[in-house]
């Protein structure tokens, strides 16, 4: 049984005749007015658990996009249903205060989708409540109604509804009854790609560098583009001498960056890629979220300026084991198959397997390719593996190693105040550690990037082009 705040103040009123008859029977025969009255209610209510509940949900939504959970209530009790019912989800997928509106009904947030021959439905939300999970109704025997549950997701993954609450009223309205109920549903929520602004600068770039644009690239790469005549001052690697001969000039080759390579990229998916990571706003320290999302924002940048370039991508999640993998997509398939790969893909709580990485590595791609580890750039971390992964691969493969900073970090360093002075010290220590680490990894022979999340995905885009326009993919 649940009582109202009707049946409080059935209560309270009875202050009153205590007031006028102050005695023990007074009390006990006003309790008993009010219980049995709430009995009454309860057992004239109809059945919670007599209700067919049909939850209906976009198959997948990108993060911070809002989303609709629609609930179809259908009342199969045998009598008139009044009551709230709440569609409950978990907090990373927030219910919204307002604009739930209903579907096609006006703004109170439900709607009729069928009726029996009984007439007409009646139903109503609560449009004014601040909780908009939750929705009023009042049904006749038969009769339908859908009520829609505006949703904005928080964090990338697979969530999935709770359980649907439906408290029933009897006709006074004093009590009723209640019951949670398993409706299953699952929201995939992709990753944003809020980094996809970025996209159109570098693909000019990329233009620019293939000779598609009014600025050609000579000189640089290493796929053979054209022949010209030799003029003071270029390479004399250049010439050509079987063309000299047949010319009777001296002519030489002229490149152009690569086309048709390989691109793996890495996700590390271990400890570290749990870290969560303050992002800059304004220069101030902002919203945080996993290491591991700003990773695959960055890729998700990479993979699609690789794809425009004509180059094959891959892309791997690996701790212990492989989490997600995408090979083969190329063009209009690419992006959604890595933000549909990519959305369920979690941090685990264990440390990477730097051995069975590099073995990965090698299996995936035997040839040489553009290797991109998206990892964390932590002292231990790398003196312990990834500076043996880097030893390995750099025979064969071109290796980035790309890292995400933390704006909180840069906040500290930047503190002068007596009381901030030491948070200072440790950060600006940090700082020299790490980048101690990458002069390190440089030397081994990789290009190393340490950014901020949101600076992260055009830093790495733009590593990837200068090597390209160098020929060193």
């Amino acid at each position: 049984m649940t009582i109202t705040g009707r049946a409080l103040a059935l209560a309270a009123l009875g202050i009153v005749p205590v007031l006028l008859w102050p005695d023990r029977g007074t009390v006990i025969l006003l309790a008993a007015v009010v219980v049995l009255a709430c009995a009454v209610d309860t057992a004239l209510a109809a059945s919670p658990r007599k209700v067919a509940l049909t939850r209906r949900v976009p198959a997948s939504v990108r993060l911070g996009e809002p989303a609709r959970s629609e609930l179809t209530v259908a009342n199969v009790a045998g009598r008139r249903l009044r009551g709230v019912v709440r569609d409950a989800w978990p907090p990373s997928v927030a219910v919204l205060p307002d604009g739930g509106g209903s579907d096609g009904g006006g703004s109170d947030g439900a709607a009729s989708v069928g009726a029996a021959s009984s007439g007409s439905v009646v139903g109503a939300s609560l449009a004014t409540t601040v909780d908009t999970a939750r929705h009023r109704v009042e049904l006749r025997d038969g009769d339908a109604v859908r009520v829609v549950t505006p949703l904005l997701p928080t964090r990338r993954g697979d969530r999935h509804a709770g359980k649907v609450t439906v408290r029933t009223l009897g006709p006074l309205g004093l009590a009723g009854r209640q019951a949670s109920l398993d409706v299953p549903a699952r929201l995939r929520v992709l990753p944003e790609f809020a980094s996809r602004r970025h996209l159109p600068s570098r693909l000019a770039r990329l233009r620019e560098m293939d000779g598609r644009s009014a600025v050609k690239v000579r000189g640089e790469g290493t796929e053979f583009d054209s022949l010209r005549e030799y003029v003071v001052g270029d390479d004399v690697r250049s010439i050509d001498w079987r063309a000299t001969a047949r010319r009777g000039d001296v002519v030489v080759r002229t490149w152009r960056p690569e086309r048709d390579r390989r691109v793996l990229i890495v996700l590390d998916t271990g400890r570290t890629s749990a870290t969560r990571i303050a992002t800059s706003s304004g220069g101030r320290p902002g919203t945080d979220a996993p290491r591991l999302d700003a990773s695959i924002e960055a890729t998700l940048l990479l993979a699609a300026l690789a794809d425009r370039a004509g180059d094959r991508v891959q892309v791997l999640a690996f701790d212990r084991a492989l989490g997600a993998r995408v090979a083969g997509a190329s063009g209009a398939r690419l992006l959604p198959e890595l933000a549909e790969a990519l959305a369920g893909v979690e941090p685990r709580l264990l440390e990477t397997d730097w051995p069975g990485l590099v073995g990965q590595v090698r299996a995936h791609v035997p040839q040489r390719a553009l290797v991109v580890l998206l990892t964390a750039l932590d002292p231990a971390a790398v003196e312990t593996g990834l500076l043996t992964v880097v030893d390995q691969l750099v025979g064969t493969h071109q290796v980035v190693v790309a890292g995400v900073a933390d704006a909180e970090v840069a906040a500290l360093r930047a503190g002068r105040g007596p009381a901030e002075v030491y948070d200072a010290a440790a950060a600006a220590r940090g700082d020299l550690e790490r980048a101690a680490v990458a002069g390190v990894l440089r030397r081994h022979g990789a290009e190393v990037i340490e950014e901020l999340p949101d600076a992260l995905p055009p830093a790495l885009a733009d590593t990837y082009l200068a090597l390209k326009a160098a020929g060193r993919l």
